[in-house]
């Protein structure tokens, strides 16, 4: 298949839906299909294949997205036009200006078109501090849903994610598929480094955001009986990371900050000793499922509106949400337990087996190849 993905960022990788994209693209490529990429700004792409939108910089939203690690593209019409000329079947990663537009020329064109679901309307209420504003997400849900319901199928990562926009009344086909993980990801013995070495390491990956909450971690570590034993690592970056510092301060060991590009992350992740994700609002979290998948035991906030606590194999891989004494409490616990961790750590790698990302790819490919089957019937009738 001839198959297009329209996407914002592309060459910002530094947000998990530009992430998700990338690996897509580099394994659909490797299934013998040609991909074309239609995003602001496009890099290791043959250049035959990717297209340029440009940078949309509108004032102040511009500034809070790039603080986030996303970009907005333009909506460039005649670039657009030039990315899904010959497609067999084009997929839209986002509900923004530049997708609403592709979509339209899609139509007009007769090209099959498919669309994910990757942006959960509370990422971009916890930036503005109205993620507790019911009514505000809500809004957003009706917002997307005039792009989404303009899709016959629709991949959602999660059934969580899928159960919102059901409950929000989308009416596409939902196709339940995980963003899945790279082979790249797996156990390796790796040495703590030598500052680290007798310190006992607590790893989470994610955006410096609100609601990915590395605030608890911080509190529940401050509380433990272990603290001075403890080294706490924060993978990524973003606009809280001022106030996680400051946070951080009262720690004997005061958090390691930094975003480490996928072979310095792999090394991380295996000499970690525990993982922890704490996002109050997540529609997967590759991360969490990159480190369990290497064997590194994750304990999960159980809130309604992350999907990632379908990855706890018990009530140990839980704790409460927004409640650091709870987090405290299952951190103590694997510590005091290290031969019951060893033996979880073993059942996720086997666990992890599921997600494998080209698994996941295949899936994809098959939701492509209905959309294009049912276009084609479309069209006969027309």
């Amino acid at each position: 298949m001839i198959i297009t993905l329209i996407v914002d960022s592309y060459a910002q990788a530094s947000n998990g839906t530009t992430m998700t994209t990338r690996r897509f693209a580099e394994v659909l490529m490797k299934h013998g299909h040609t991909v074309k990429i239609a995003a602001s700004t496009v890099d290791n792409m043959d250049r035959e294949n990717a297209f340029e939108l440009g940078i949309s910089k509108i004032p102040v939203l511009y500034q809070v997205s790039k603080s986030q690690g996303f970009i907005f593209a333009k909506k460039n019409k005649k670039v657009l036009k030039e990315a899904i000329s010959g497609s067999d079947v084009v997929h839209f990663l986002l509900p923004f200006g530049c997708q609403r537009l592709g979509k339209k020329l899609c139509d007009k064109a007769g090209i099959p078109t498919t669309a994910a679901f990757h942006l959960q309307p509370e990422n971009i209420t916890s930036t503005l501090h109205m993620n507790k504003l019911k009514s505000v997400n809500n809004m957003l849900y009706r917002k997307f849903k005039k792009f989404y319901n303009k899709f016959g199928h629709v991949h959602c990562p999660s059934a969580m994610i899928a159960g919102q926009l059901k409950e929000h009344d989308y009416l596409s086909e939902l196709h339940i598929i995980s963003n899945g993980v790279s082979e790249v990801f797996t156990k390796q013995e790796i040495a703590k480094p030598e500052a680290l070495k007798d310190k006992y390491i607590i790893l989470m990956i994610g955006r410096y955001s609100v609601e990915k909450r590395q605030d608890l971690i911080i509190n529940a570590i401050a509380e433990s009986k272990y603290e001075s034993k403890i080294q706490l690592i924060l993978a990524g970056k973003g606009p809280w990371e001022g106030h996680l510092k400051s946070l951080g301060e009262k720690l004997t060991n005061p958090p390691i900050f930094g975003f480490y590009n996928e072979k310095e992350l792999i090394e991380v992740i295996n000499y970690s000793d525990l993982y922890v994700h704490a996002s109050d609002a997540e529609i997967e979290a590759i991360s969490c499922m990159e480190a369990f998948t290497c064997g590194l035991v994750p304990i999960i906030s159980d809130s309604k509106i992350s999907a990632t606590n379908q990855f706890a194999l018990d009530e140990h891989n839980l704790f409460e949400h927004g409640n650091y004494h709870s987090l405290k409490e299952k951190i103590e616990y694997y510590m005091d337990h290290p031969e019951e961790k060893e033996q979880r750590s073993k059942e996720y790698i086997e666990y992890a087996k599921q997600y494998s990302l080209d698994n996941c790819v295949k899936q994809l490919e098959d939701v492509f190849q209905i959309a294009i089957q049912e276009n084609k019937i479309k069209n006969k009738m027309s």
